[in-house]
């Protein structure tokens, strides 16, 4: 689908471009606009006569500029269409095929991965780090804790949020996913009880049983977590861990209260329970309501132990491998020895990335969020429109919608949505033991039309499995 974007909207984003001279200028802000995603691969720029108007400039300026874009190879003309962006070489938009099956041809739409695409403010972070990085060059580049000034910046975070923390408690990880794996070999034995969330994100399940530790759930259904009956668990299988994801649960999109936090973290702390607790949709709240405190307070005020897990990649770009845990004090020699067996630290332009961006004014996860909000209404639009025999609850933030069908098919449903060109994750994905056959994750994490045109899909996959093969599954499913 075409893009169009006004001359009035162009030169308010150009509005300040340096006039000396002004078609240089003019073709500079253009190309950091497109090379930073503020204007889409693919649009179409207003006329030559309309630019001209909307900058009170000549049109030689702007023919110029023009002229410049193309020859950079930001732009092209299209016979008798107009002035189309583009990014040098394409953009990239091919899946890994480590997370997303083969679907022949290529108008392939990808929902296994709740990750959205890079926000505009990117790429000049990266610039920005890329000029601070001969500051470390001298240096042999190890840091297997991270950037002081990155866990500075993280602890502010908590801070802000009413989780007092000393940069010393942070240790920055290649994802939040990466930090899971560390704590499991430092906290962890063979064989000790970990109790996890079902539904639940799967990978953090099999980082978490690296140690041959084994699974214990902890039901969270249709109105959230059941803590009776986590209590009880607690009370009969005495985890030694607990993984839970209170912020956005996933795939549920379950936001945990206050009320609720106090009572869980008091059943954790009377039975010595080690919470680890996921935040890494904590930042993508969508509403603009005020968030819980953060489960580790309720923790710690309990007398427990809490490590808690952070991610810029779910917030940001996941192409930004940048994560963090922040932990008791007393817990980080043997969190830092466990790191030193999987890998000596996160590379240095990307930890440099990550400080500007979390220190930055707000207005880079400001717009991720905007985009995700106005995404996130297209897709339960669509839902409702093209499936209104689905059933599924609108979340407040977080990435993805969990969506009940009416009968146990989601695996045959997501097979023949494979075979239309949409790879979605079905409900047993998210559980170790099985089941959950009335469920399917929907991200929200593409553009609008890519979202509708999914659904439309699914919806035909859903109806054509009325007489399909029942057995049918797909391919290879793999999230993120």
């Amino acid at each position: 689908m075409s893009r169009v974007i006004s001359a009035h909207t162009v030169a308010t984003l150009v509005a300040d471009f340096d006039r000396s001279p002004a078609y240089a200028g003019l073709a500079e802000a253009l190309r950091s606009l497109v090379a930073d995603g503020r204007i889409a691969h693919g649009t179409r720029l207003p006329s030559e006569r309309e630019l001209t108007d909307a900058l009170a400039v000549s049109r030689t300026t702007v023919t110029r500029a023009y002229a410049e874009l193309r020859g950079r190879g930001y732009a092209e003309a299209r016979r008798g269409a107009g002035t189309f962006t583009c990014v040098p070489g394409g953009p990239t938009r091919a899946p890994d095929r480590v997370l997303t099956p083969r679907v022949d041809g290529e108008d392939l739409i990808d929902l296994n991965c709740a990750a959205a695409p890079a926000p505009p403010g990117i790429a000049a972070a990266y610039e920005r780090a890329v000029a601070e990085l001969p500051a470390y060059l001298s240096g042999h580049g190890y840091y297997p804790v991270g950037l002081p000034e990155l866990r500075e910046a993280i602890a502010a975070l908590y801070d802000a949020r009413g989780l007092p923390t000393d940069p010393e408690q942070i240790m920055v990880t290649p994802g939040a996913l990466a930090a899971t794996g560390v704590v499991a070999l430092a906290c962890t034995d063979p064989g000790d009880r970990i109790m996890a969330e079902v539904p639940v994100y799967p990978n953090a399940t099999r980082a978490l049983t690296m140690r041959s530790t084994r699974l214990v759930g902890a039901g969270v259904d249709a109105d959230g977590w059941d803590l009776a009956g986590i209590g009880a668990t607690i009370r009969q299988s005495a985890p030694r861990a607990a993984y839970l994801i209170p912020d956005f649960q996933n795939p549920t999109g379950h936001l945990m209260l206050d009320a609720q936090r106090e009572e869980y973290a008091a059943q954790l702390a009377a039975s010595r329970t080690l919470a680890i607790i996921d935040e890494a949709h904590q930042a993508l709240s969508l509403e603009g309501q005020e968030m819980p405190l953060p489960m580790a307070a309720h923790v710690e005020a309990a007398g427990g132990e809490a490590i808690t897990l952070g991610s810029a990649s779910k917030m940001l770009w996941g192409g930004l491998r940048v994560g963090w845990l922040r932990a008791p004090r007393a817990r980080l020699d043997a969190l830092t020895e466990a790191r030193l067996a999987l890998d000596l630290g996160v590379p240095v332009v990307e930890q440099l990335v990550a400080a500007t961006l979390l220190r930055d004014d707000g207005s880079v996860l400001a717009a991720q969020r905007t985009r995700l909000r106005e995404q996130r209404d297209a897709l339960a639009s669509a839902l409702a429109e093209q499936l209104p025999e689905w059933t599924f609850r609108v979340p407040a933030g977080g990435l993805a919608m969990w969506c009940e069908l009416p009968s146990p098919r989601a695996s045959q449903v997501a097979a023949e949505a494979e075979a239309r060109g949409v790879v979605v994750a079905p409900g047993p994905v998210f559980s170790p033991t099985g089941g959950y056959e009335r469920f399917f994750r929907i991200p929200w994490t593409r553009p609008a039309d890519e979202l509708e045109e999914a659904v439309a899909r699914i919806a035909q996959a859903w109806r054509s499995g009325d007489s399909g093969d029942a057995r049918k599954t797909a391919e290879r499913v793999m999230v993120a």
